[in-house]
């Protein structure tokens, strides 16, 4: 069974708040008390939204359900699968150019280059 440990009106496994408290903060000039407070406000503040968000992922998750139960007897026809994600708005169209500024970043990474770790797609 996880224990848990009350943090700031947060229920935090035990583990994790020994980590934190033992690991993490130490050498940073955060005080736990500092910490947790902050923390607390920030998951308080994004409670509902965080919420809003999850509702979404179940309403898309429900969706995709009932295709797969719907079409379960028939071949995979990728185009219509694809047109009904983005139909749902589990697919978005392709934004435009973007860049990303790299300013403040340490070279070691915004320009040395080194090992690259490779995710197959």
């Amino acid at each position: 069974m996880v224990q848990r440990v009350d943090r700031a009106g947060l229920q935090v496994d035990a583990r994790m708040a020994e980590f934190v408290e033992g690991q993490a903060l130490p050498g940073t000039g955060i005080g736990a008390g500092a910490f947790w407070q902050a923390f607390s406000a920030i998951a308080h503040d994004l409670a509902p939204k965080n919420r809003d968000l999850l509702g979404f992922r179940d309403s898309l998750q429900a969706q995709i359900d009932d295709w797969h139960r719907t079409h379960r007897d028939r071949p995979h026809n990728a185009q219509a699968y694809r047109s009904f994600l983005e139909e749902i708005g589990y697919l978005l169209p392709e934004g435009g150019d973007f860049h990303i500024d790299t300013t403040g970043v340490d070279p070691e990474i915004a320009r040395i280059a080194g090992p690259q770790l490779v995710v197959p797609i």
